[in-house]
């Protein structure tokens, strides 16, 4: 299929997996690239080293183009983003905005630059940047979400912008590829459908909680980082929900003293980091102190396992979800399903 997502990114289907932190790795990465669409490596819970290696990794096992996502709000991006020009990583997609400045570093670098967005405007501001593309989620997406559904977001942006658009939030098979081209999208998103396949390495029990959970056990709150985060609902989720605001912030430090030994993070660098994720975001002290819960609390659950003290960052779509594909198994399948949406639709087209 050719669209103008598979032109920029050199992909044979505009299919994209998100870069999930702790489970878009170089396996569920390789296994993308290999299928033909774009699989993002998820850098934020990555050291700069870590990110060099996991980047050679997937070069050694595949020469199909990926990409990498990066946080634009961190003191380190800039040698992030050095990371994998000099590695030659064909994409950068962000989950905030980056800069103008940054923008243009990579772009002379040769790096595809799609960042990630929100709202009509933030949308307007990128391309304006100079931004190669932009991904849109919806409110249907997992993570960090909005209130706006995509069927209504996505237009908008379609719309707005004169650059190819990939549409994110409550997609999982090729009927939702055919509708996003249907409303003038370059290609689909999606990170709920690809951590549910054989090739992600989340382990069984936490893939069993999602598997079993219906539309309405997919929930969003703010008590995890003070911020709209969906996720499955979970006694976890119940507890913090449940928890004043002094214990709140008492076992955000807590987690924030476990990233910084993960991460290799000084606390000043943490604390520089806090005051861009606080101003460039307009949140409160408190705030910023909660989003250090996420980091740890994602990964107790998507690498230790542990559904009772993780959280499991979800799309509604994982309540359409039955079984777990291979990658390749998933994207011939939405690719088949693709082209019997067009048949069917071309079928029922009455010329008069």
């Amino acid at each position: 299929m050719d669209t103008p997502l598979t032109r920029l990114a050199g992909i044979r289907h505009p299919v994209v997996q998100t870069g999930m932190g702790w489970v878009a790795g170089p396996r569920l990465v390789t296994a993308t690239a290999r299928a033909g669409g774009l699989g993002i490596l998820a850098s934020a819970t990555m050291t700069p080293d870590q990110l060099r290696s996991a980047v050679r990794e997937v070069k050694a096992r595949t020469d199909a183009p990926f990409g990498v996502n990066l946080r634009a709000d961190t003191g380190d991006a800039a040698e992030r983003a050095e990371i994998i020009a000099t590695e030659g990583v064909r994409i950068a997609s962000f989950a905030l905005a980056p800069s103008r400045e940054l923008i243009a570093r990579l772009k002379d670098a040769g790096v595809v630059v799609i960042p990630s967005i929100g709202a009509r405007r933030h949308a307007e501001k990128v391309a304006a940047w100079g931004a190669d593309a932009v991904l849109v989620q919806g409110g249907e997406g997992g993570g960090h979400t909005g209130a706006v559904a995509t069927t209504v977001l996505l237009p908008q942006v379609v719309d707005a912008v004169d650059i190819p658009v990939i549409a994110a939030g409550g997609f999982r098979d090729g009927r939702g590829l055919v509708a996003a081209l249907a409303f003038g999208a370059a290609g689909i998103a999606m990170g709920t459908r690809f951590l549910l396949t054989s090739d992600s390495t989340v382990p069984d029990a936490v893939k069993s909680r999602y598997l079993a959970a219906g539309v309405h056990d997919v929930t969003v709150t703010t008590k995890v980082d003070g911020l709209p985060h969906r996720m499955l609902r979970s006694d976890l989720v119940t507890a913090l929900e449940q928890a004043g605001r002094t214990r709140a912030l008492a076992r955000a430090l807590r987690h924030a003293a476990a990233f910084r030994a993960v991460s290799g993070l000084s606390w000043s660098a943490m604390i520089r980091d806090g005051l861009a994720m606080k101003h460039g975001q307009q949140l409160s002290w408190s705030q910023v102190l909660l989003a250090a819960n996420t980091p740890m609390l994602l990964k107790a659950a998507m690498v230790d396992g542990r559904t009772d003290l993780g959280v499991m960052a979800s799309g509604q779509v994982a309540g359409l979800i039955e079984d777990l594909p291979s990658v390749r198994e998933l994207m011939d399948r939405i690719m088949g399903e693709a082209e019997a949406a067009l048949s069917g639709v071309a079928g029922a087209v009455v010329t008069v």
